[in-house]
């Protein structure tokens, strides 16, 4: 990759990302000539940075693996604020004339910056966020979700709990949409009941009355949606409080960064997820070696998502026009790229149909890990797909 262009200007004080380029066949150049200028805007500073460098990082790998340089990425932090994130996606799209848009987190926020650009005729492809109402009567013909419905992997740790016989679980989630879809998800697959449920404040740190519910509870179990370094608080609280109740989690709360932050703390936990670094096809290994040769470290569920959509996109600009809706998204719906997690077939909704996995909490040498211990959920497409008219 090769820096180009002059970089995007400073918005409230928040200096964005350098223009990083490739290359792709002439189907890829914008009708005037010139190259193509995703936009992604993303998280690089505060709680949730460290997932924020992975969807950076595993979008641009896939584009410098590209090898060529008729793609502009722009890169811009929304430091996890719905309004100033709003205020980038305009900024990108009315001044620096990006033709698509991609790399929200946070439910929230996508919210507040998907019906936005749609309406203003760009196409987003989320890496990560898959708020309930984008899925359902929400939907939109230019908003493709690469990674999965919120409650997805939430459903599939409600049917692992069912079926690993815990009867009384207490569950928690931030309060946020995507904190109230895990827990609508986990419900909706667990048939228990429930010694507690909690919503905690988006980036809270201190869970000691969190705890002290917990412990008061009776409960069998927990199931606990905390992404970034909320989850590493909680964990560390947890194995620090003595509590001896075995823990289930979606991958969020037990991915890579997570569990080097936390350690032993985390070993033997189940936690779902559609991707694993252990699935085994050429791609994902590929993938996982060439992460960890660029960046030092081991990937994300979060870096696969990205590097996924990545790959997505550029699929569709070697196919069509940007320019071209109709042949763009019909580009896009093929989903004719290799994945990481193997086939991948997108439902009517434009988010995946697929396997989602259990996977355990291991130590291989000094790093902590994951590995696929059985499979909770197969070829499966989430709920509100029936609502979309698409």
């Amino acid at each position: 990759m090769r820096p180009t262009g002059q970089g995007v200007s400073k918005l409230k004080g928040i200096a964005a990302a350098t223009l990083l380029a490739t290359t792709l066949p002439m189907a890829a150049m914008a009708e005037d000539g010139n190259a193509i200028k995703i936009g992604m805007i993303t998280t690089l500073t505060g709680g949730g940075a460290g997932i924020g460098a992975d969807i950076r990082d595993g979008f641009m790998l896939a584009i410098d693996q590209a090898g060529n340089e008729n793609v502009e990425v722009v890169i811009v932090d929304d430091q996890r604020q719905p309004d100033l994130a709003v205020q980038l996606s305009d900024k990108l799209i009315q001044s620096d004339k990006v033709d698509l848009l991609t790399g929200i987190i946070w439910s929230n926020l996508a919210l507040a910056v998907v019906p936005s650009a749609t309406a203003q005729g760009k196409f987003y492809v989320s890496p990560n966020a898959g708020p309930t109402q984008l899925a359902g009567r929400g939907c939109h013909e230019k908003y493709f979700n690469v990674a999965w419905q919120n409650d997805n992997l939430h459903e599939a740790a409600g049917a692992y709990t069912t079926s690993a016989g815990y009867q009384n679980a207490f569950i928690l989630a931030p309060n946020y949409p995507a904190g109230q879809d895990a827990l609508t998800g986990f419900k909706r697959m667990y048939e228990g009941e429930l010694a507690g449920e909690l919503y905690t404040r988006l980036g809270q740190t201190d869970y000691a009355a969190e705890i002290a519910q917990i412990r008061a509870s009776g409960a069998d179990s927990i199931f606990f949606f905390l992404p970034g370094g909320m989850g590493i608080s909680f964990l560390k609280q947890y194995a620090d409080s003595g509590i001896d109740l075995p823990v289930v989690g979606p991958a969020f709360s037990f991915d890579q960064g997570i569990l080097q932050a936390v350690g032993d703390a985390a070993l033997g936990v189940k936690n779902t997820s559609q991707w694993s670094k252990d699935i085994d096809n050429p791609t994902n290994k590929a993938f996982v070696e060439s992460f960890e040769a660029a960046f030092g470290r081991l990937p994300s569920l979060y870096a696969s998502q990205s590097f996924d959509s990545a790959n997505l996109i550029l699929s569709a600009l070697s196919k069509a026009d940007v320019q071209d809706a109709d042949a763009f998204r019909a580009a896009l719906l093929e989903a004719d790229f290799s994945s990481t997690r193997g086939d991948f077939e997108f439902g009517n909704n434009q988010h995946p149909i697929q396997d989602i996995y259990v996977r355990e909490v291991i130590q291989e040498g000094e790093v902590f890990t994951n590995r696929i211990v059985g499979t909770s959920l197969t070829d499966h497409q989430d709920v509100y797909a029936s609502e979309c008219g698409l």
